[in-house]
């Protein structure tokens, strides 16, 4: 078994059973679960992060992504990963 780590590249179905690629930009750990946020592989290659697009899923048991049940837990983690940003960006 091997976990989910940033900067690995990920490939999963979307909507149409397409498969894509997906990388992962940043984990968190919030309330003892462990989310993680992925943007699409192409984008994240480009020399800029602007218009890309940012999803987050919750990591269970250390390497399988789910979806995010409710909509009070996605503002949770996306208010979570935003703060962290902003403190990183204040750091440089």
């Amino acid at each position: 078994m091997g976990s989910i780590e940033v900067g690995e590249i990920l490939t999963v179905l979307d909507e149409d059973d397409r498969e894509q690629e997906i990388e992962v930009i940043g984990l968190l750990t919030i309330e003892d679960k462990e989310y993680a946020a992925v943007a699409f592989a192409e984008d994240t290659q480009e020399e800029t992060d602007e218009d890309m697009d940012v999803f987050f899923f919750q990591v269970v048991e250390g390497e399988d992504l789910a979806e995010i049940e409710t909509d009070e837990e996605f503002e949770k983690v996306s208010a979570a990963f935003l703060e962290a940003e902003e403190a990183v960006e204040d750091e440089e």
